[in-house]
């Protein structure tokens, strides 16, 4: 694309030139081949933030992302925006009316760092929502599965 053709949509004109660090003028055509052999070789699926990083570093250009956009998008290799899935509701207890107790349980697992031993122990809690009490717990240098299960074993 070159002068004659670009289109001006406002603001500050497009100069059509970028600068690397030693000052030197490198043109736009020459950052869009900068770019595809970027995509060519490693950036594949990288996105235009990461593509500027990459200019900078390889190529020694001073130069904004947004430019980059720019480029990317005339050169067509943007990657499609991921779809944001929809969220549903969480089933947790402020929507339910508790009557009794015991009749809705709340795991609460925490954990801290042992500073002399250089590590981490667990505290894995069942919590009755109706009296806020602690049914049963589990402390230990781990908290997987099979120990969340025999807690909930002794719970009950």
């Amino acid at each position: 694309m070159n002068e004659d053709t670009k289109i001006n949509k406002g603001g500050r004109p497009i100069p059509g030139y970028s600068f690397d660090k030693d000052g030197n003028h490198i043109c736009d055509e020459q950052i869009k081949e900068y770019i595809l052999k970027i995509i060519e070789t490693e950036g594949l699926y990288y996105g235009y933030c990461k593509i500027t990083v990459l200019l900078r570093r390889k190529f020694n250009l001073i130069i904004n992302k947004k430019k980059v956009y720019r480029l990317c998008k005339e050169l067509e290799v943007l990657r499609p925006q991921r779809k944001i899935k929809p969220k549903f509701p969480r089933k947790i207890a402020i929507n339910r009316e508790i009557t009794t107790s015991n009749s809705l349980w709340e795991v609460d697992v925490k954990y801290g760092y042992i500073h002399g031993e250089d590590r981490f122990f667990y505290i894995a809690s069942f919590l009755d929502v109706y009296d806020r009490n602690i049914v049963e717990y589990h402390m230990g240098l781990s908290c997987k599965t099979e120990d969340i299960i025999v807690t909930l074993k002794r719970g009950l």
